[in-house]
């Protein structure tokens, strides 16, 4: 079993969050899959955009705001 580094990227709203996981590598299952550390990391970035609270989402990984494009 072995770990890598691997960056998700959550969309809620006008926000985008890029968060730094392990990806967990086996050769049993379906892999790669995320740690439960990872999934819950990932849960607690999406709940803090949904509630608005950009700086706790900051705390756990690098938040952005999207701005349409006009064409």
């Amino acid at each position: 079993m072995t770990t890598r580094q691997h960056t998700k990227l959550v969309h809620e709203g006008d926000y985008v969050a890029e968060i730094d996981v392990e990806l967990i590598d086996s050769d049993i299952g379906w892999s790669p899959y995320l740690s439960l550390e990872a999934a819950y990391k990932i849960d607690e970035v999406r709940a803090a955009l949904r509630r608005g609270d950009i700086k706790s989402a900051s705390c756990r990984a690098r938040v952005y705001t999207l701005t349409p494009v006009a064409v």
